[in-house]
């Protein structure tokens, strides 16, 4: 979709701390993660939601999410995780391209979806941190 902005990040027309990326997807660190290690889930192709999302599709996202959680267990000192998907904006959707959250927990730190911050820097070390644990997991 043209005017999409997770289609061009998706196809890497904008850039993006990229933690992954395969022919279905690419994954990103959010840019206001609710907590350091935000992750977000991106087909490459577009679907509004998860309504639209090919059975497929959704399969290999868990999965992928599932690959990503291991990682950044790994690689992060959390005590947590949520797994997050919005449908439509009353659900809190802000971009109408279906993407997945993975977002480490830490014990004390509030949890609030796009409200959060982090450092260029920030992000480049936590998307290596657990590029690196990918690596290691996949050997």
């Amino acid at each position: 979709m043209a005017d999409c902005i997770f289609c061009k990040i998706a196809a890497g027309e904008i850039a993006s701390h990229t933690v992954y990326e395969d022919a279905l997807f690419r994954v990103i660190m959010d840019l206001n993660p609710a907590s350091p290690g935000h992750m977000l889930i991106l087909p490459k192709a577009h679907y509004q939601d998860f309504f639209e999302l090919p059975n497929e599709v959704a399969s290999a996202a868990m999965l992928l999410a599932k690959r990503l959680a291991l990682a950044a267990k790994k690689a992060l000192p959390m005590d947590g995780l949520n797994i997050v998907q919005n449908n439509g904006k009353a659900a809190g959707q802000s971009v109408m391209h279906y993407h997945l959250h993975v977002v480490p927990r830490y014990q004390g730190v509030a949890f609030k979806l796009g409200e959060g911050s982090a450092t260029q820097q920030e992000l480049a070390e936590q998307a290596e941190c657990i590029r690196a644990a990918l690596e290691e997991a996949e050997r």
